[in-house]
């Protein structure tokens, strides 16, 4: 199957459904109007987590054979995005979108089986397993992932980079091991996010409508991820008649994957710690996630992105290349948690980095 044909087919199905979805937007309210938190001054559809969820079903279900895995998946992803379109429709609260994420993920987990089994040997005393922890685990991890995505959402163009770094990283792991299936599953979610990444962020030769990636979008993207990276660290747990006709099909080790989301992950466990710290909800709205400090520091939203951009595309060649060296686990570990131990330093320090780098560039307090 060409990888490329896969892609070039799911872009032009995206862009078809985009065009489809965003009429039925205005006329079922389903769009973000401008507050006091957002920087957009007109409402503006909240469809682009709907077409990237079209185009996979569809290519999907034409592409893939449909065992039991794959149904389990598609049904528990498409209660994933019905749970955030009601919630970008009806703003739904945090603790009723919790539990109805949890209900989604335990499809997956209960009924295709679909776990964390063991952590890899990250303390080079031999593999970590997880044991009677690894369905709890798993749950937690699929939550996390979504969840860690949607508050990355705050700027154009945004989300949308980070999901399509995730998704060519899974497909350079699953190239390195052999791993058919997740290359074209990743080909497939990085060609639908082409279309909403144009819309979202515009293009300058042709005006067209903007369209944001909405909870439905998010969510979705946060639970494909984390149930490929499962698919390619327990390769063996998924899809049995796809892999007998691989039967050298290898696993990438647990600690690779962690630096495919190294960004979303690290910004959302410090924004919840400080929030904690504060006396706050885990869950609380504010302005004090990475792109809004970057925005302080007086760069540009596009500028902003880049940088972001830029900062996981490191991140994410760094683990590449540990991957592909085989470089011994325990040091993988210690280096990713050096970055984010060095991450929150600079958050408690931030307002004093954020002043000196205006000083540098002479912008005005």
């Amino acid at each position: 199957m060409n990888i490329w044909m896969v892609l070039l087919a799911a872009a032009m199905l995206s862009t078809v459904l985009c065009n489809v979805l965003i009429p039925m937007a205005w006329k079922t309210a389903l769009v973000d109007h401008p507050c006091a938190r957002k920087q957009h001054a007109v409402p503006v559809p909240l469809v682009g987590g709907l077409a990237v969820y079209g185009t996979m079903v569809i290519m999907m279900v034409a592409l893939l054979p449909l065992e039991v895995d794959i149904r389990l998946f598609l049904v528990s992803s498409s209660f994933m995005v019905l749970i955030g379109a009601l919630d970008d429709r009806y703003d739904i609260d945090p603790g009723v979108r919790f539990i109805a994420q949890m209900l989604a993920a335990a499809v997956v987990v209960f009924g295709a089986d679909v776990q964390i089994m063991q952590l890899g040997n990250l303390l080079g005393a031999g593999t970590i397993e997880l044991g009677p922890l690894a369905m709890p685990f798993t749950l937690l991890a699929i939550v996390a992932a979504m969840n860690a995505y949607n508050m990355i959402d705050g700027i154009d163009g945004l989300l949308g980079s980070l999901a399509m770094v995730a998704f060519a990283g899974i497909a350079a792991l699953a190239f390195m091991h052999d791993q058919h299936l997740p290359v074209i599953v990743a080909a497939i979610l990085f060609g639908a996010m082409i279309p909403y990444q144009i819309r979202n962020m515009g293009f300058r030769l042709r005006p067209i409508r903007k369209i944001f990636m909405g909870d439905s979008g998010s969510m979705l993207v946060g639970f494909v991820v984390v149930w490929m990276l499962v698919m390619l660290t327990h390769p063996e747990r998924l899809l049995e008649s796809w892999f007998a006709i691989q039967p050298n099909v290898e696993a990438v080790r647990p600690v690779a994957v962690l630096w495919l989301i190294a960004v979303p992950l690290m910004d959302m466990f410090a924004i919840m710690a400080r929030r904690i710290m504060k006396g706050q909800s885990p869950f609380r709205p504010d302005r004090e996630h990475l792109h809004h400090i970057f925005m302080r520091a007086g760069f540009t939203s596009r500028q902003t992105l880049g940088i972001i951009t830029g900062i996981a595309c490191f991140k994410l060649a760094l683990g590449l290349t540990f991957e592909w060296l085989q470089v011994p686990e325990p040091i993988v570990l210690s280096i990713f948690i050096a970055i984010f131990v060095l991450y929150l330093v600079m958050l408690k320090n931030i307002w004093r980095i954020v002043s000196w780098v205006r000083q540098q560039r002479d912008i005005e307090e």
